[in-house]
């Protein structure tokens, strides 16, 4: 029989996967399930891969059953009391004066508190019809020093805080089937979204700088000021069963961008956003070289998620000098994304990307599947020279390498522009991309440049396109669609 897996659990909540064969976000078919424990009888059914259940009793073990899978037995976490807000003002001295493992408890209801500072062992609630506002004057909002390990795109900088903020913290949770809203439309943030004010970025709505063992499970995240969950130098992360949602035209609202993390587990997340779904990051160099902030991200794990009309479904970059390493993408859909998997770096950057693997996903009405493209025009110099030469330059420490990326068992459906653009660097071609078991069909599209960089040709319905890059893509796999040809010159 097949296993029922613990993905996730708080003191009220867990998240539960139930795979079996063609399972996605969604089911391929519905699981009917029972939960039984000490003062719990619960029967139900659920039509997704990822499946959470709220309003657990703490410190309870429980037993889930259900047909066609072994039985899993576990216990939830106790909770050491626990406070439920009835005035926002009072929202820091509550979470404050809980003791370790105690919980906030944001009942129904609309709830505009200023940022909070998350301390270690704290549990936050958010019962079913609970909002939690950020609120819409911007000096509401504390200014987090890059000293203090404020941020922004891969450098240290002065930010503001985000609604929900934990600093070198332990042992958090955020749960519950409530929202929390970051205010993006109800204030200036999506008016100025490369600027400073009053010398800081912008907010991210959940940050989280240097901290380990967090849980963030079951809620909605909405109307992000910048970036939505920014987890950057944390170990041991896991976001299960939440929605992202931010609006389309909002500037730069990724949905989840770990950043120089180790341990990352992504599962049954439902994201649609304005810019990039997962946006991996290890921090870039500074425009003299400088390396010492940074570290690697690795070991990141995203699992039967759902990814929807953002730039692109799992991306890689563009700052990425501390290096990116061993992500496993597998079980998911993406849908109306620009592109699928995207890795994006220049010259300049350095480090090395490598060991990425994408198995079993779906893809519809993508632009492109795979984007890997090492010429990329970020920054103030992105078309300069320096980027954009397709002469071979020497090979320094700031050269960037991309290795190892393996697709394999995809479905791509109506694509628009290319299954696959890789565009490496002629110092530092992109080695080692394998693509196996691809079915591709191909919509009516006019044509577009597949990557953001100069002198890449405008297609449509193309196969793989390569230059500068060491490709395995048999044409046999895809019924003659995956002929690998080169980039004509615009």
């Amino acid at each position: 029989m097949r296993p029922i897996d613990l993905v996730a659990v708080t003191p009220r909540a867990v998240a539960l996967r139930f795979d079996m064969p063609g399972a996605q976000y969604s089911l391929p078919k519905t699981v009917e399930w029972h939960l039984t424990g000490a003062g719990v009888d619960r029967r139900g059914a659920t039509d997704r891969a990822i499946t959470v259940l709220h309003d657990l009793p703490p410190g309870c073990a429980l037993r889930m059953e259900a047909a066609g899978f072994a039985a899993l037995e576990f216990t939830t976490p106790p909770c050491a009391g626990a406070v439920t807000l009835d005035d926002p003002a009072q929202a820091q001295a509550l979470l404050d004066g809980l003791p370790d493992g105690g919980t906030l408890i944001i009942p129904a209801g609309q709830w505009e508190i200023d940022p909070l500072l998350i301390p270690s062992h704290r549990h936050i609630w958010l019962a079913s019809g609970a909002e939690l506002l950020a609120p819409a004057e911007r000096d509401r909002f504390p200014i987090l020093t890059a000293g203090q390990g404020g941020s922004w795109e891969g450098l240290p900088d002065a930010c503001y805080r985000g609604i929900l903020t934990a600093i070198d913290a332990q042992g958090i949770t955020i749960s519950g089937p409530g929202l929390v809203d970051g205010g993006g439309a109800r204030g200036d943030w999506w008016s100025w979204p490369k600027e400073t004010r009053n010398g800081a970025r912008r907010a991210r709505l959940l940050h989280l700088i240097g901290c380990e063992d967090i849980t963030v499970l079951g809620p909605v995240f909405t109307n992000s000021p910048s970036w939505t969950l920014h987890p950057y130098l944390c170990r041991s992360i896991t976001f299960a069963g939440i929605t992202v949602q931010n609006p389309a035209d909002s500037p730069n609202t990724d949905g989840l961008n770990p950043e120089s993390c180790d341990g990352v587990v992504i599962e049954g997340v439902h994201f649609s956003t304005g810019d990039d779904c997962i946006a991996i990051k290890a921090g870039k160099r500074t425009d003299a070289g400088g390396a010492e902030h940074l570290h690697p991200t690795r070991n990141v794990r995203i699992r039967h998620c759902r990814m929807e009309d953002g730039h692109g479904g799992v991306v890689i970059g563009s700052e990425m000098s501390g290096g990116v390493s061993d992500v496993r993408v597998s079980q998911c859909e993406m849908a109306g994304t620009d592109r699928g998997l995207r890795i994006k770096t220049r010259r300049g950057r350095g480090g090395v990307v490598s060991g990425i693997h994408l198995s079993d996903v779906s893809f519809d009405r993508v632009d492109t599947v795979l984007a890997i493209n090492m010429h990329y025009f970020c920054d103030h110099d992105g078309h300069s020279a320096a980027v954009q030469s397709r002469a071979a330059l020497p090979v320094t420490e700031l050269t960037p390498a991309v290795r190892n990326i393996t697709l394999e068992r995809i479905d791509a459906r109506r694509v628009r522009l290319a299954f696959a653009a890789c565009l490496g660097l002629p110092e530092a071609p992109v080695l080692g991309v394998r693509i196996t078991e691809a079915s591709v069909s191909f919509a009516e599209a006019a044509p577009a440049p597949p990557l953001m960089a100069d002198g890449v040709a405008a297609v449509s319905g193309a196969g793989v396109l390569a230059e500068h890059c060491e490709i395995d893509a048999p044409e046999h796999l895809v019924r003659g669609a995956l002929t690998v040809k080169e980039f004509l010159p615009c």
